[in-house]
């Protein structure tokens, strides 16, 4: 008939579960999961992080038995952030051998060489004033002076066994000192993950709780990238594989799905990280909590959006809960 409509039914391929499944055009994958995890020094220690729910600062030897059991799961790879003894005001103990994070690197190196450990390279967590570098006598960051203890602490990870080193200070030229640094202490196979994009968020609130990080005054919106820039992030990019980055990063993941596409889009080729940061985990914890969302959907639906938008590799305090729902499918 001439008046009959013409369409197509594209609802014939999402009619079952098992069409959906497919027909997916983003499917997550395990071996794309980064779990990030808090160590201090001691044994035994397992405190509960109240703004993070499920999540712990650990002594190495709990951190362990966990990474035991998220291996199992497909996950192999984790993340470090220390929680040191002392702080000082220029961070020293960031490169102690025996500090909580190279002990837990050797101890995960030593129980399970396959899992690819990767450490967080800062120095807020070591400061006393919480800041991500070293102090001017006026009270700011002094980019220059921080690099190479920054460099420092990468190179005491590397001896530890790290298989990639992260600098997230933010610090200009960073990535090129501590590639300098690795390359001087015999450490040329070590990977560099840089925190490329690394934007002055509102979603770090949990974090600071976790890592005791918080700055003691002012903020690190002078070293952090501000939420409106997008052509800015490109550049710190390009600097840091300039400077001998082997990973990217953009943090955080959900408030800047756009920039993590247009990373991809633009440096393709170059693996893309992208952290699901503590805000982002907690809002979805405390809303299911109180029975407004479902858990596993809107986390599932999150961490797939980051895939979508181009990330390769997720860094996601959900990921050993994804682990289990992926092999559940």
């Amino acid at each position: 008939m001439s008046n009959e409509l013409q369409f197509t039914r594209l609802r014939h391929l999402r009619e079952t579960d098992e069409v959906r499944r497919k027909n997916a055009e983003t499917v997550l994958d395990v071996s794309e999961l980064v779990y990030p995890i808090f160590v201090t020094l001691g044994s035994g220690i397992k405190r509960p992080i109240d703004a993070m729910p499920e999540q712990f600062q650990m002594s190495p030897d709990v951190a362990l038995k966990l990474l035991e059991g998220v291996h199992s799961t497909g996950i192999d790879k984790v993340l470090l952030f220390g929680l040191p003894e002392r702080k000082d005001s220029i961070g020293s103990s960031a490169s102690d051998a025996d500090e909580a994070v190279q002990s837990t690197v050797r101890q995960i190196k030593h129980a399970l060489p396959d899992m690819t450990v990767i450490t967080d390279v800062c120095l807020c967590e070591y400061t006393e004033h919480g800041h991500c570098g070293v102090l001017t006598p006026e009270g700011q960051v002094d980019n220059d002076a921080t690099l190479s203890l920054l460099a420092n602490a990468a190179v005491s990870h590397a001896d530890a066994g790290a298989d990639i080193v992260a600098p997230s200070a933010m610090m200009d030229g960073q990535v090129a000192a501590i590639r300098a640094g690795l390359e001087q202490s015999g450490h040329s196979d070590t990977q560099i993950m840089g925190y490329s994009a690394k934007y002055a968020s509102n979603f770090y609130g949990p974090f600071r709780e976790a890592a005791g990080s918080t700055p003691q005054f002012g903020d690190r919106r002078s070293y952090q990238m501000a939420f409106t820039q997008s052509d800015e992030a490109m550049l710190e990019i390009e600097a840091d594989i300039a400077e001998g980055a082997d990973y990217i990063m953009v943090k955080p993941a959900l408030a800047y799905l756009d920039v993590i596409r247009r990373a991809a889009e633009t440096f393709a080729g170059k693996p893309l990280a992208a952290y699901n940061v503590s805000g982002e985990y907690s809002s979805i914890k405390a809303a299911a909590a109180n029975g407004w969302i479902d858990e596993r959907g809107a986390a599932t639906e999150v961490l797939t959006a980051i895939k979508r938008a181009g990330a390769d590799l997720i860094i996601t305090y959900f990921a050993p809960d994804a682990a289990r729902w992926l092999a559940e499918q």
